[in-house]
């Protein structure tokens, strides 16, 4: 399976500052298949370590001299360790909280030696405040995959060249064919081992058993993580993203998880889920103007969880709505063409933000900041009208408003209607 997190992982690698690496993810987004298969590619040989299952690296931090350190790694993982030529990974880093706080010593005292770690985002962020290595680390982090990795899982690499060539209006031909993976992409998602029994299998069912037991794992970690008394509303936040999203306004309402809900009531639970990695919290702004960050409205969001897949077994969608008709693209309020898009954008490390007036119907989608401002209207259709984005144009014409539809490529005076199986190609292609 090809991840484009490789080509991060190798310029970390050559960076001529490089510091200890920690790869931040969500569970079960393929973290620890990553960085073993990067080791297996770039380094001559890696010094593998679960921190879950070890019992004595949970004891080896009783002080942070690098020299014994690396020794402890090399009985521990049967491996030769070498400088520059090995790959050091510690799994499961949230086990040991010492571990995190090591790094910096590496990073002082022994930076020719290649370390990563990796582990439950919530984990690793609880021990942001304890000794975390504030400024001597790297950073990664690692989403489901995006469409174009499941793409390229599935084969179709020359469709991705094409992709990358960027002759949008060439690409319009071949509209039949994306969206016949797309339609493949909305049900199976982007969880690595979901997207690899797909392949191997082509069993729906077996698909989403998987999902299931994904999302059964996560309730599980929340039980192990969470403090009593925010688990049960956590749970409740979690389960009511589905119906949250299937509103024609997707902005997060508290009154949907319980009658009179409040936010301070909910707030941290919906924190804990940010800090694991599994929602996005898509701020609302109230002017489509740069720097976006200055209005910022902290009191209206929406929440998406993390891979769209998941979505479809949370919302129980069924195969046939996906592949066989146009439901999951038309119906549900176009919740899983709006995750799909806010996926796509999270896979690239960029930050979306949506617009609404609370005394009009005017409502953007999505707002992202480049060296451009782009309002972005998504379509689970082809209907191309898109009032909202033409009223904010028509207030600021120096915004670049780009529509995501199931539409062929276009470009009009003001604006570009974008396929949505282009999406992200067309995002990173812009300024």
């Amino acid at each position: 399976m090809e991840r484009t997190a490789l080509l991060q992982l190798s310029a970390w690698k050559n960076k001529e500052n490089r510091k200890p690496l920690i790869l931040n993810g969500a569970r079960q987004v393929g973290k620890t298949w990553l960085l073993k298969e990067f080791g297996r590619r770039e380094y001559e040989n890696v010094a593998y370590i679960n921190c879950d299952e070890s019992t004595e690296i949970k004891n080896a931090f009783s002080d942070f001299d690098t020299a014994r350190l690396l020794r402890v790694f090399s009985v521990l993982s049967a491996t030769q360790i070498k400088p520059e030529k090995t790959l050091i990974v510690l799994d499961e880093i949230q086990e040991v909280p010492s571990g995190l706080t090591a790094l910096k010593y590496f990073c002082e005292n022994a930076n020719e030696y290649h370390i990563a770690v990796a582990g439950s985002l919530l984990g690793i962020g609880l021990h942001a405040g304890t000794g975390f290595p504030v400024g001597k680390v790297d950073e990664i982090n690692l989403h489901p995959l995006s469409f174009e990795e499941f793409l390229l899982a599935m084969e179709e690499t020359i469709l991705v060249q094409q992709m990358k060539e960027h002759r949008w209006d060439e690409l319009s031909n071949l509209s039949h064919k994306f969206i016949e993976l797309l339609r493949q992409y909305y049900y199976v998602g982007g969880m690595p081992a979901v997207v690899d029994s797909y392949i191997k299998s082509k069993n729906f069912l077996l698909v989403r058993e998987i999902q299931k037991q994904i999302l059964s794992d996560y309730k599980r970690d929340f039980s192990k993580h969470v403090p009593p008394d925010i688990l049960p509303k956590l749970n409740l936040v979690w389960d009511s993203i589905p119906s949250q999203l299937a509103k024609e306004n997707k902005k997060f309402v508290y009154s949907v998880i319980k009658k009179g809900g409040r936010a301070k009531e909910f707030e941290n639970a919906i924190q804990w889920l940010i800090d694991a990695g599994l929602v996005h919290k898509v701020m609302r702004v109230s002017k489509v103007c740069r720097p976006l960050k200055f209005y910022e409205d902290y009191n209206a969001f929406k929440l998406f969880i993390l891979d769209l897949g998941l979505l479809g077994a949370m919302s129980q969608v069924s195969a046939k709505d996906v592949l066989a008709s146009d439901n999951a693209f038309i119906e549900y309020k176009g919740a899983f063409t709006e995750q799909y898009v806010l996926q796509e954008i999270a896979s690239m490390g960029m930050k979306a933000y949506y617009y609404s007036k609370d005394s009009s119907v005017l409502e953007l989608d999505f707002v992202i900041q480049k060296d451009e401002v782009y309002p972005v209207e998504v379509k689970a259709e082809e209907n191309l009208r898109s009032k909202s984005l033409r009223t904010i144009y028509e207030e600021n014409n120096s915004l670049k408003p780009c529509r995501f539809s199931m539409s062929g490529y276009k470009e009009q005076a003001w604006m570009k209607n974008v396929p949505l199986y282009l999406a992200k190609e067309w995002l990173a292609s812009v300024e």
